[in-house]
């Protein structure tokens, strides 16, 4: 039998003594080894009549390895399971004392969850920003769907082909005097300036005149995708059919409809909901975090296990100063090199996000809360699409790696406690415009929600915050 005695319990950390006596070791040992020899195949021997003491000349040194680790592994699992521990990470097992014929001691030393009161999700005060898109960014945005989709005519007075026209060509490719697989087209548009072929070759046409037959020459990439043209020269043999020029646009219900809408006033609208639409997962974000903060609020003075704390003050260390060292070198300290400001910024970071991923487990957990295999198969699979071409290795890689496949299933389940959070909490609705959005958060618990923000340099100027907008403002154009 094996003896477990207690020897510490101090706050979050437990420390066990783990004796196993040499008659008890002796007597698995030859249990094991019985067994061993009904199955083992020796030269000499029938099956099953191999001599014990052979058997145990054999594999003794073998089987008391397994023997002493099965048994250690026994306890721990039944110190766990008899005293109900909900271990915070692997537990540390030293053999302190073994000699031969002889028992064998035992140190087992872990730590165990914070216990949380149960918090009262209705009384979280959970700020949840909406964004309203003023007419004139929604004129804007439907000024750039007409310029994109700006129709084109033919000049009217002869004159040579110039950027920003549409010219129509007949074209055929060659390298070396060969032509080449798909380097051939007739009937073929193309928008001078647009660069939408390869370098050279647009700025190659520019100057020509209706009917003119003309080579130009022109270079595919370095990187270019096929791979037997990559880095090659060549001569396309062009004729110009048609040169056309951009044509003015009524933003009207006629281009509405031209552009798959009922009228002017439903385009706007669409226009209207792919602006919010691209704008969600910032509002998710600011949302969550609001959500995070409250929560913080409520559980800041719970203890936490340090075998989760420290090493994500680890890898926060290592985020903001990524040059100093590299993460896990066991020469250097991974706060060698930050200031004592730094440092105590990096251990209030990695103690908040410690505490509220043991949060939001512990709510997710109460309230039946799960990934199903189905979401988990499909985040796989998003993630093996990832990889043209090794869908099958990637896959593989993550069925076989439980661990690896938690960084995967993790925000699914983190959204999932968010969203009930989210049902329950009180939540209050409030106006700010996209600078604000996209604003730096100058509170501090919502930047300690965040990675290291130092590292990633300075803060961003209302321009920049400007052209951002406009830039997403001009993506939410383009798909509409």
């Amino acid at each position: 039998m094996i003896d477990v005695k207690q020897t510490l319990s101090e706050g979050l950390k437990r420390e066990y003594a783990i004796d196993m006596s040499a008659d008890e070791i002796k007597m698995r040992v030859d249990q094991r080894i019985g067994q061993l020899a009904k199955d083992v195949k020796m030269p000499g021997f029938r099956p099953g009549k191999v001599p014990v003491s052979i058997v145990k000349t054999r594999y003794g040194q073998q089987v008391l390895g397994e023997i002493i680790e099965s048994s250690l592994d026994e306890a721990v699992r039944k110190i766990i399971s008899d005293d109900e521990l909900h271990v915070a990470s692997q537990p540390s097992l030293e053999l302190s004392e073994y000699k031969e014929d002889g028992g064998l001691s035992a140190t087992l030393q872990l730590e165990v969850m914070p216990e949380f009161e149960k918090i009262e999700l209705s009384s979280l005060i959970i700020d949840k920003p909406e964004i309203e898109i003023s007419e004139s960014e929604i004129d804007e945005a439907v000024e750039r769907i007409a310029n994109e989709n700006q129709p084109t005519k033919p000049i009217e007075e002869q004159r040579p082909a110039q950027l920003g026209d549409t010219v129509v060509i007949d074209y055929v490719g060659s390298i070396d005097n060969t032509p080449f697989e798909g380097g051939a087209a007739e009937g073929q548009s193309l928008e001078l300036g647009s660069k939408t072929f390869i370098p050279g070759f647009e700025d190659g046409l520019v100057g020509a005149t209706i009917g003119q037959k003309i080579d130009v020459m022109a270079s595919f990439p370095d990187t270019y995708q096929t791979e037997h043209l990559a880095g090659k020269d060549a001569v396309f043999a062009v004729t110009i059919h048609e040169i056309r020029e951009p044509d003015a646009v009524e933003i009207d219900d006629e281009f509405a409809s031209s552009m798959g809408m009922e009228n002017l006033a439903a385009l706007k609208e669409a226009v209207r909901g792919m602006i919010l639409r691209n704008h969600s997962t910032a509002i998710r974000d600011k949302v969550k975090t609001s959500i995070l903060n409250a929560l913080d609020e409520v559980v800041s003075k719970v203890e936490l296990p340090s075998t989760l704390v420290e090493p994500e003050y680890d890898n926060i260390c290592h985020a903001m100063h990524p040059h100093e060292h590299k993460k896990g070198d066991d020469d250097h300290s991974c706060d060698e090199g930050l200031s004592e400001a730094e440092k105590k910024e990096a251990r209030e970071i990695a103690e908040r996000r410690v505490r509220l991923g043991i949060v939001l487990s512990d709510i997710g957990h109460q309230n039946g809360l799960d990934v199903t295999q189905e979401e988990r198969n499909r985040a796989v699979s998003v993630e093996a699409q990832r990889y043209p071409g090794q869908e099958k290795q990637v896959m593989d890689y993550f069925n076989n790696n439980p661990n690896a496949a938690q960084s995967l299933i993790g925000p699914i389940f983190e959204d999932k406690v968010m969203d009930y959070i989210l049902e329950i909490a009180e939540v209050r609705n409030h106006i700010i415009t996209v600078e604000e959005l996209y604003g730096d958060d100058e509170d501090e618990s919502a930047e300690k929600n965040t990675a290291a923000k130092k590292s990633s340099g300075a803060k961003k100027t209302a321009t920049k915050k400007t052209a951002a907008k406009k830039a997403t403002t001009k993506k939410a154009a383009k798909e509409s």
